[in-house]
């Protein structure tokens, strides 16, 4: 049974079960929708058995510490950088492993499209373990349909939704058939994944543990094609967009700030100025083009 207090950070959206029936009987979503999903950080203690299997396909990607799976075909062990992904039906137990419990970002999937999406990706009841070419993206969709789902749970934003889970799915397929291109590069991949959470404070630990790399290589590997750290790679990722908002939107700037991932707006206008050498309120009104 899963932990009943839950994990430290965890995140987690269940679609009303009413709407699941009204979401598989529209066009889009009734090809594919995610009922639920969640991010568990560091569960120790997690578990869950479904002697029965789920009515919904499963897709759970590691990005840290380690589990496992029993199935009919035997247990599975799950590592960092590796997707477990159960389809419908497949009696299962999983869990985290004992003294290294796994970090996960998981979906459940139904609808018309999901066997077909599967047996692209080429998991089965007996290899539900498949390697993740790049862990950042694959987190970052999940991610994607998290926030969507804690939004609302409006039509479009089950739409939306579906579409992150359809192209992580097309992502696990790609890479089991081999047509990923660039290659693995952790600093690139380590960037796109900043830009796409420019509102969270992401540390070195995280991304070096998604790119499965130790925290001091993974930084100097960092700075060496960036010239700066982390840190101050986000900030100056923060400022660009905090620069953009200024100059698109009305927005208040305690607004912007709250966007960027500042609570303190205090702190993101002491930020800014050192940035910029202005104030937010000056720089917005500097006539710019």
């Amino acid at each position: 049974m899963t932990r009943a207090q839950g994990f430290a950070g965890e995140r987690i959206s269940v679609l009303p079960r009413p709407l699941i029936h009204q979401a598989l009987g529209r066009p889009l979503t009734g090809r594919l929708l995610v009922t639920d999903c969640g991010h568990f950080p560091a569960a120790a203690g997690h578990r869950r058995s479904r002697p029965s299997g789920s009515g919904q396909a499963i897709v759970i990607v590691c990005a840290e510490g380690r589990g496992w799976c029993d199935l009919p075909a035997g247990r599975r062990a799950v590592h960092p950088g590796q997707a477990l992904v159960l389809p419908p039906g497949v009696p299962h137990t999983y869990g985290a492993a004992d003294g290294d419990p796994w970090t996960i970002w998981w979906l459940h999937l139904a609808g018309s499209d999901v066997r077909e999406l599967l047996a692209a990706a080429r998991v089965d009841a007996e290899r539900p373990v498949v390697g993740v070419g790049d862990v950042y993206r694959a987190v970052a969709l999940i991610d994607e349909s998290l926030r969507r789902m804690q939004g609302d749970d409006s039509a479009a934003s089950m739409q939306a939704a579906a579409g992150a889970a359809w192209h992580l799915l097309a992502l696990l397929a790609a890479d089991r058939t081999g047509t990923t291109s660039g290659g693995h590069d952790p600093v690139r991949q380590a960037r796109e994944y900043l830009h796409d959470h420019v509102g969270t404070r992401v540390g070195v630990a995280e991304l070096a543990a998604l790119a499965r790399l130790s925290p001091s290589h993974f930084a100097a590997l960092f700075r060496k094609a960036t010239g700066v750290g982390v840190l101050k790679y986000q900030t100056r990722l923060r400022m660009s967009r905090a620069r953009e908002l200024l100059d698109t939107t009305d927005l208040p700037i305690a607004t912007i700030a709250r966007r960027l991932g500042y609570q303190d707006p205090f702190y993101f206008s002491r930020q800014f100025h050192a940035a910029h050498g202005v104030p937010a309120s000056t720089y917005r009104a500097q006539h710019k083009g």
